[in-house]
């Protein structure tokens, strides 16, 4: 064959990548510092399956994930299956069906791999990784403060710093547009405007509520100043609601963490495909991308739910490096119950396999910081 011919067997499909050493290493132990947080507010871990059928993964709202999802058949059933974009709807179907007689609320936390397809601005990451926790069962603003409470928790146990989280009510923008009895066309020209922040076009196309999509629009911003925009609007009695409960979930997380962040943007909806109640999303001074989103939801039958699921991959460029084990080298015929009692304070042992003229030279070449010589630790 010719050389130019021959397959390149290290190339991977346009948004996979290989983690090497330390980048996998320290993703693994920032997931598992995350996840010990959450078990530290009683959420319970579960794994569910990488794989199922496209009739249980799409289910419900799942059917929202549709456009993202790659499929493929089962060569053993013949049944299409689908690969999850994402594990929330997954835990939903856990809670309805394994874990239906457990007591509510239901606490329950999870991190591993997604693959999507087609997320605009994301072309590029079609594996990505994800750590979140989904409180089932409960509706009320203690139950929505609280995922953010424990999620800022957890970023501040890694390091990061200056974080925002920036709340949403789709819900209350749907009921506004709603309310207003837009013939299809111009309703949806007006999605259209509000999802580009584009006040002129909404002015133009809100009719009665032309005035208060407009005022919403300038609101965005801290959390105080945009609620007292909100206080101040003539709403219906069902729009009246959904402010309401913003302005409660801001106050209750204020309430336990007054130090913490809060921006609204009371019109923003994009991306909320299958939310119906106060949405977040994460953010840190110096990171493009957000760090995570959740938000409230129906489960399975209709059953309340709120979480919040955070991108490992990103809010670890926002978070303190990740300490990694000292490596230690172990000359071949050294003690091993002194390797045994290093591992034991923290350290990574790396035991020579060959008797060697230097062992420095060898412990260095090895990537090590440390050599073990006559039952001493030697920093190189």
């Amino acid at each position: 064959m010719n050389p130019i011919d021959e397959p390149n067997n290290a190339l991977l499909p346009s948004g996979f990548i290989d983690l090497l050493q330390h980048e996998a290493e320290a993703e693994a132990r920032g997931i598992e510092a995350v996840m010990d947080v959450f078990a530290q507010h009683g959420y319970e871990r579960v794994r569910p399956p990488l794989l199922e059928f496209e009739t249980s993964l799409l289910h419900g709202a799942g059917q929202a994930l549709g456009e993202q999802t790659f499929r493929l058949m089962d060569p053993e059933s013949r049944r299409m299956m689908a690969l999850r974009p994402d594990m929330t709807t997954q835990i939903a179907r856990i809670a309805a069906t394994r874990l239906a007689a457990s007591p509510r609320p239901l606490r329950l936390s999870y991190a591993g791999t997604c693959v999507v397809v087609g997320v605009p601005g994301r072309e590029g990451e079609r594996q990505i990784t994800q750590a979140g926790i989904e409180l089932i069962g409960v509706d009320s603003a203690e139950a929505d403060a609280e995922v953010v409470l424990v999620a800022a928790e957890a970023l501040a146990h890694l390091g990061v710093e200056d974080v925002s989280f920036d709340l949403s009510y789709p819900a209350l923008v749907q009921k506004i547009v709603d309310e207003a009895g837009l013939n299809a066309v111009k309703r949806a020209q007006l999605v259209h405007a509000l999802d580009r922040k584009d006040a002129t076009a909404v002015a133009e196309l809100g009719g009665s509520a032309a005035e208060i999509l407009t005022r919403l629009l300038q609101a965005a911003g801290p959390a105080g100043p945009a609620l007292e925009v909100l206080a101040a609007l003539e709403l219906s009695e069902a729009a009246r609601v959904l402010a309401d409960r913003l302005r409660e979930v801001v106050a209750v997380i204020h309430a336990h963490a007054p130090e913490l962040r809060l921006t609204v943007d009371p019109v923003e909806f994009r991306g909320w495909q299958y939310h119906t109640g106060v949405c977040v999303t994460v953010f840190a001074r110096g990171q493009r991308e957000e760090l995570g989103r959740g938000g409230r939801y129906l489960a399975h039958d209709e059953e309340p739910a709120c979480g919040l699921t955070l991108r490992p991959e990103v809010l670890l460029r926002a978070a303190r490096p990740i300490a990694l084990r000292p490596r230690v080298y172990v000359p071949l015929g050294a003690e091993r119950t002194r390797a045994a009692q290093l591992r034991r304070e923290g350290y990574a042992t790396v035991v020579g396999l060959d008797e060697l003229a230097d062992y420095r030279a060898e412990a260095q070449r090895l990537g090590c910081a440390y050599i073990l010589s006559h039952d001493e630790l030697t920093k190189l």
